[in-house]
């Protein structure tokens, strides 16, 4: 067994010297700040494709100004590694939010096809840096022993975010117009700026010049978390779209609240166990709740199937989320938290941008049935193909 060095903040105090899981300074600061950013994200995500749509815009392009909102993100998350050891975790998180939310507001003076899509672009710059440097900073702040449960109480955060943000959004669009919803976006993600001050100082950890981030291990937790997120994706920009008659918001709001429940419940179960041992688990549940949702998109079914499926799928995807992240964490190693989170928000947010892409085009095509369908094949294809060609995990040292 081999003993990590007590981790330091700039102030010299020791992090494993905190015994609860609230008292590690800059957790609760950290949460917070995904929250916000999340918060922001999750009001504009739903809003932007409809109001495109209500607009005159076709559903592709509806489709693709998520797909370019990720697309910048995924491309800014394989930098962050490199800018997380140059400028440090609060400058990176402050520039995240500075772009991720005043640019919201500039939806409001046109819906053209560049305007709204060079806006994605650049929000999505802020929401890349900010995902991939809350998520290190957790793994960087929080002791071995509650991991799992920061990771959790992160997810809880993101998720609560997103259960109020979602059905918040299509809410007041339908209410009054998306015009509120876009500068309540620019103020709920910039608001993240006052929890970033709060932040602490970290040192940064020691690696040898000769070690590179572990790609080709992290594979599997990206492609796992990346093959539910295609799905979610799908659910997030289409489902209003596909069953406008149904509670739609209520069902985003239930699957958000289960996704929460999910993570938690994983990352304590971790703790204990070990990571990874649920991830089947939570695979087997998402690919299962996208059948009802394509049977409720053919008519076949209402309400009650609809918040079924996103109770479900809510449980699924929350579970493999956290799964996903420790496994990573555990792969890449002590030396590599930032490449491991960047791998993570890599997968899900590429996954995100992809199925609602792709399963927008693939409903345009044969309709939305099809696209949920090929969804449920698609959530546990893709992680088995992964671990069939991917390389085995190496036992890393106990800490």
């Amino acid at each position: 067994m081999t003993t990590e060095p007590p981790r330091t903040y700039s102030d010299g105090s020791d992090v494993t010297e905190r015994t609860t899981l609230f008292g590690v300074r800059g957790l609760p600061a950290a949460w917070s700040l995904s929250a916000a950013a999340f918060g922001g994200f999750s009001l504009l995500l739903p809003v932007v494709p409809r109001a495109i749509a209500d607009a005159g815009g076709s559903d592709t392009l509806a489709g693709s100004v998520t797909a370019v909102f990720m697309l910048t993100t995924v491309l800014t998350q394989l930098a962050m590694p490199r800018l997380m050891r140059a400028y440090g975790h609060r400058a990176t998180l402050v520039a995240g939010c500075l772009f991720l939310g005043p640019p919201s507001l500039l939806f409001v003076l046109s819906m053209a096809p560049a305007a709204v899509l060079g806006t994605s672009a650049i929000r999505g710059i802020g929401f890349g840096m900010i995902t991939v440097a809350s998520a290190a900073l957790v793994g960087e702040l929080a002791p071995p022993r509650l991991l799992g449960r920061a990771t959790g109480v992160l997810g809880m955060c993101i998720a609560g975010s997103q259960m109020v943000g979602l059905p918040a959004g299509l809410a007041i669009t339908e209410r009054f117009s998306p015009t509120p919803v876009f500068v309540l976006g620019a103020v709920v993600s910039s608001a993240g700026l006052l929890a970033a001050a709060r932040l602490p100082r970290t040192r940064a950890r020691a690696a040898g010049p000769a070690t590179r981030a572990p790609w080709s291990m992290l594979a599997l937790p990206m492609v796992c978390v990346g093959a539910g997120a295609i799905a979610y994706g799908g659910l997030t920009s289409l489902l209003s779209i596909a069953v406008p008659d149904l509670p739609v918001p209520v069902a985003l709001a239930v699957l958000s609240a289960s996704t929460l429940i999910g993570r938690f419940g994983a990352g304590a179960l971790a703790d204990r166990v070990g990571a990874g041992r649920l991830l089947p688990v939570g695979l087997g549940l998402a690919a299962l709740a996208m059948v009802p949702f394509a049977l409720v998109a053919d008519g076949r079914f209402g309400a009650a199937v609809l918040i079924g499926a996103a109770v479900c799928f809510g449980l699924g995807f929350g579970i493999v989320q956290n799964e996903a992240l420790l496994v990573a964490f555990r792969r890449a190693g002590t030396e590599h938290i930032g490449s491991a989170s960047a791998a993570w928000n890599v997968g899900f947010d590429a996954g995100t941008g992809a199925g609602s892409f792709a399963l927008g085009a693939l409903a345009t095509a044969s309709g939305y049935p099809v696209a949920f369908t090929v969804a449920a094949v698609a959530v546990p294809a893709l992680p088995l193909l992964a671990r069939i060609a991917g390389p085995s995990e190496k036992p890393r040292p106990s800490t």
